[in-house]
């Protein structure tokens, strides 16, 4: 037995990385899944390889969420388990930052959640069910040149909160915060042999993550395992969120000063 044996799931953002193995690992558990991707083409390459539905959807538009959620729902027969992975990111200085990318990065990482949420929770209340959001610790912890997005992910940290509170005891809703994780997106600095070094550096288990260790964390709080887990937020970043460089920097100065004393 796996474990989502008879699950109904929907992906967001399934055709690639974290999105395409949490697909894939909710088929070796024994479910069935619906692929929802903006690219229409990967999402289809994607639901062929793993026997799936695949959907086209901007989930920043409201109206092509409630469709893709019904007909993905319809060829599922039922929804148990949804997703909401779909996201893009961007970095600059926040006073650089256009209008027009400040409503991209708010409308699919958060307001994307949120049409999804909401265009599946009535296919869900009845039978019960998951709902896992994916947001970033960057949602947990300021970043520099990441203003939209990281307030956009700590939106979708607050939104896991009061949907689990609404929605609770039918359906569970959780978040899941990766840190840094080797996919296409981060590809564009983590390609960079020094830059890589200072990330994993940076990060206690002095490596960085990879999308199946993602995929399996989003399996675990969407399976029986975590029926009494909701509303909570599941940092998976390699401990990169322990350090407190204030407090270290002072612990370091003080206890170096004692053994010299």
């Amino acid at each position: 037995m796996g474990l989502l044996d008879g699950a109904k799931a929907i992906v967001t953002g399934g055709a690639a990385g974290i999105g395409r193995a949490t697909a894939a690992r909710i088929v070796e558990e024994g479910g069935a899944v619906a692929i929802l991707d903006r690219n229409a083409e990967a999402a289809a390459d994607t639901a062929r390889s793993l026997g799936a539905a695949a959907f086209p959807v901007d989930v920043s538009d409201p109206a092509q969420c409630t469709e893709a959620i019904g007909g993905a729902s319809e060829a599922l027969g039922g929804l148990t388990v949804l997703v909401n992975n779909a996201g893009v990111g961007a970095a600059m200085p926040l006073h650089d930052y256009p209008d027009s990318e400040w409503r991209k990065l708010v409308g699919v990482n958060l307001s994307g959640t949120f049409h999804c949420t909401r265009a599946s929770v009535p296919l869900m209340r009845a039978t019960g069910g998951a709902i896992v959001n994916v947001a970033s610790v960057s949602g947990v912890r300021p970043t520099r040149f990441e203003a939209p997005y990281s307030a956009a992910k700590a939106g979708v940290i607050s939104l896991t909160m009061s949907a689990a509170l609404e929605y609770a005891p039918e359906i569970r809703v959780n978040c899941v915060s990766p840190g840094m994780v080797d996919t296409a997106l981060t590809e564009i600095a983590l390609g960079d042999p020094k830059i890589r070094s200072v990330v994993e550096d940076a990060t206690p288990l002095r490596r960085i993550g990879n999308v199946e260790e993602i995929a399996g964390v989003i399996a675990f709080l969407a399976s029986p395992l975590a029926s009494y887990v909701t509303g909570q937020n599941l940092i998976v970043d390699g401990g990169s969120c322990l350090p407190n460089s204030q407090a270290d920097a002072l612990l370091q100065a003080f206890v170096g000063s004692q053994s010299r004393s």
